[in-house]
């Protein structure tokens, strides 16, 4: 298999790949999961007329990889925040406006990773590409989260990962059951219950693992011995958390990878959806090699400067990170999700939506509290009582909401109201949370001692 893949790579970069791997098995062209067919819904399928008339094969083959990659997607109009990022930062700009700039820059970057990570899985097979993806699927907010660490920004990294996964399950699954519902009120929803019942028990996990921390806090004899058991405890569950997420990877890539495929249906409007490789092998690993290191560098502009956009737009850095952070960063992602539900396709948007929350809640979290460790950063699992009880609700009210496989516009309707109600919260919140919890624990025991 390793020579074909090699043959295959060869004859896509001298321009004969179409071709070839129209050829590969079915096998190896099929297990798609739902992160890539969201993102070949915002794909834009480019005209080579032009190109294919240059004559020297290596400046062609560049310029159908620009075309491709830079210009093949709907957010390419974004792309320019970039250019306009670094400008903003080496000229000293105002800090408000690179972190906006930086923050747009991003969107359309990862949908590309998704883009080229679906390319690999092209020559790699099925097996492989769905590690690709599991590991790539949300490299923007890992890179953000340990340059946040890097920089001691620990609240940071808990708030926009805590945002990350309340969005997926309130913002992008209530709005895609919402949008579904109301273009297809005629029609009866179904979708299969048994991918979402996985996801639903892995999160279940990673509640329990960040609500034990948060309990300590209130048991405890001491602020000093609290915090000791509460770190490692949280260190403990993280280890446990990583092991549970590669037992949730083997069983969703080899033993019941049905479950997680996402079918290549033909649409009603558009035909057979492609199921070609654009680029070569190489360039595809080239081009996820160079978008991940911008990727980097916008997250460090990112984390350098919310701060300052928190205090120029007025806004606190709990509202900015887990709303809006969310929202921009995955933009790509959230579309394809509604997208797909428009088409009545909601297994896929359930994929996006549900396969993104656990990615975060059980591999992101934790190898950030694993790395904090490496890096003698004492971070835990302890995101206070108020972020860890919005993380509770979004986790019981999805499950309610996913419980007999069908859906209609009404089930979306009430995850967006409890997204709208979470989000209000956290946009007066003025008081830091820690200074919230010494206050909570602090009448708590003067009520025992009153008693």
């Amino acid at each position: 298999m390793g020579s074909r893949n090699h043959e295959v790579s060869m004859l896509m970069e001298n321009g004969g790949g179409g071709n070839i791997v129209k050829g590969l098995s079915k096998e190896m062209r099929h297990g798609r999961t739902a992160h890539n067919m969201s993102s070949s819904s915002l794909h834009k399928k480019s005209d080579l007329t032009l190109v294919s008339k240059v004559h020297s094969i290596p400046l062609r083959n560049v310029l159908v990889n620009l075309q491709e990659v830079v210009l093949g997607t709907k957010l390419s109009i974004l792309f320019p925040a970039i250019p306009l990022a670094v400008v903003a930062q080496c000229y000293g700009f105002g800090r408000p406006w690179i972190f906006a700039l930086s923050l747009l820059g991003l969107t359309p970057l990862a949908e590309r990773v998704s883009f080229l990570t679906e390319q690999l899985a092209y020559y790699t097979g099925p097996t492989v590409g769905g590690l690709l993806n599991a590991t790539c699927g949300n490299a923007t907010e890992l890179i953000i989260a340990i340059f946040a660490l890097s920089n001691n920004k620990i609240h940071v990294v808990k708030y926009s990962l805590l945002g990350s996964i309340i969005s997926n399950l309130l913002l992008v699954l209530g709005t895609s059951l919402f949008c579904g519902g109301i273009a297809n009120i005629r029609k009866e929803q179904k979708y299969d219950r048994r991918q979402a019942d996985i996801n639903l028990l892995m999160l279940f996990v990673a509640l329990l693992c960040h609500l034990l921390p948060v309990l300590f806090h209130y048991v405890g004899a001491s602020a000093a011995d609290t915090a000791e058991s509460s770190l490692q405890l949280s260190r403990a569950a993280s280890i446990v958390m990583v092991i549970a997420y590669c037992a949730y990877l083997v069983f969703q890539l080899w033993t019941h990878r049905q479950l997680f495929e996402a079918q290549d249906e033909v649409d009603e409007e558009g035909g057979n959806e492609s199921e070609e490789a654009v680029i070569g092998f190489w360039s595809a690993f080239a081009w996820l090699v160079g978008m991940t290191v911008i990727i980097a560098l916008l997250s460090e502009y990112v984390v350098q400067t919310i701060e300052d956009a928190s205090d120029s737009w007025g806004l606190s850095v709990s509202f900015l990170s887990i709303i809006l952070l969310p929202i921009v960063g995955n933009a790509a992602e959230h579309a394809g999700a509604i997208i797909f539900a428009f088409k009545n396709k909601l297994d896929i948007s359930l994929g996006v939506s549900l396969g993104s929350a656990t990615q975060i809640s059980m591999f992101v979290v934790p190898l950030c509290v694993i790395v904090a460790w490496i890096m003698g950063i004492k971070m835990d699992l302890n995101f206070n009582i108020l972020e860890t009880g919005s993380f509770a609700v979004a986790i019981t009210i999805t499950a309610f909401t996913l419980q007999d496989g069908t859906s209609h516009y009404m089930k979306g309707l009430v995850l967006l109201l409890c997204y709208i109600v979470i989000g209000a919260c956290f946009f007066v919140q003025r008081t830091p949370s820690n200074v919230a919890n010494i206050t909570l624990k602090s009448a708590t025991e003067a009520v025992f001692r009153a008693q």
